[in-house]
């Protein structure tokens, strides 16, 4: 019997260097959390180009929305560790969601190899042309007035702890409305269902830039050079104020070390591609890469951020 446990231990041994380099030798499936036209989407696709060039295999980006992201990760946890079914995800489901959740489908320490972070960016306060605020000020303000009565959507947890954050700094008090994913947030917006949001300026500016809603503010302490006219919500009025975002991949956990190694370096390599460099100038994004240990100690660090900003907040866990 220990014979027989040797030898499958070495021909385990002998085959992983070789499974890496025949890899990839079929299709990439790139698993996304929020809808076709999101940010991550749009990273996922861009990145993908490249990805299925350097492999010469192709690149299908899935799209799994809703359930703040529960349904895309527990997808990715439950799939094969063979390195041909990667998360491109954000904080939402790394870093955000166990503290929003009293019970999660999935680990997102234990069921997952971290690659490497993708990129990093802020966001954008939206309101319907209707609304009569043209500042923060006046946001607040109009607020402070109607306890309650304002609305304000979100599709990702950056979203959403955004606009929380906003409530809790500003005192005041506006209805939250949930979606599986910001362009989704956005069509009621437009339609004036709702009355604001804050997004991923890859969802958002475009819709600024059209003039079909108006921005009061951006999240990060720096104006976005994407609409420089902007004012950053901590200049507004808010101080302090801040809230970005940011992307990585991640692969099922017991994905041999030889394939995150080659997928890795794939990754990074994609990042300075000419789609991806049009994704991060398109829209606002900041070029962020890390190895695989430090994306694990960078989501630990931001899990534990995102902890104390939802108590901050008094989100009671759903």
């Amino acid at each position: 019997m220990k014979t027989i446990i040797r030898a499958l231990m070495l021909a385990a041994l002998v085959a992983a260097p070789a499974l890496a380099q025949d890899y990839p030798a079929k299709t990439l499936t790139f698993v996304v959390p929020f809808a076709a036209g999101s940010a991550t989407d749009q990273i996922a696709r861009a990145i993908g180009q490249s990805v299925a060039e350097q492999g010469k295999q192709s690149v299908v980006v899935e799209n799994k929305p809703g359930a703040s992201g529960f349904i895309a990760a527990q997808a990715v946890a439950g799939a094969a560790g063979d390195g041909y079914t990667v998360l491109i995800t954000t904080n939402t489901t790394h870093a955000a969601n166990e503290h929003l959740y009293k019970k999660l489908p999935y680990d997102p320490v234990k069921d997952f190899v971290p690659l490497t972070l993708l990129g990093k960016g802020g966001q954008v306060m939206i309101v319907n042309p209707k609304v009569p605020a043209k500042t923060v000020a006046e946001f607040i303000a109009l607020a402070k007035k109607q306890p309650g009565k304002l609305t304000f959507g979100s599709g990702s947890s950056s979203s959403r702890i955004a606009g929380e954050l906003l409530q809790q700094m500003a005192g005041i008090d506006i209805l939250h409305v949930p979606y599986k994913s910001n362009p989704l947030a956005i069509t009621d917006l437009l339609g004036g269902q709702i009355d604001m949001m804050i997004t991923d300026t890859a969802t958002g500016i475009p819709q600024v830039k059209g003039g079909k809603v108006r921005a009061l503010g951006v999240t990060a302490l720096k104006r976005s050079a994407l609409a420089p006219e902007i004012p950053t919500i901590d200049e507004a009025g808010v101080k302090g104020y801040e809230m970005g975002y940011w992307f990585a991949a991640y692969v099922p956990a017991k994905t041999p070390p030889a394939v995150v190694a080659k997928l890795h370096a794939m990754l990074i390599a994609a990042t300075k591609s000419d789609a991806a460099k049009k994704f991060y100038e398109s829209t606002g994004t900041d070029v962020a890469t890390s190895t695989p240990e430090e994306l694990a100690k960078f989501q630990a660090a931001e899990s534990a951020k995102w902890g104390k900003i939802v108590k901050a907040a008094k989100i009671e866990a759903e």
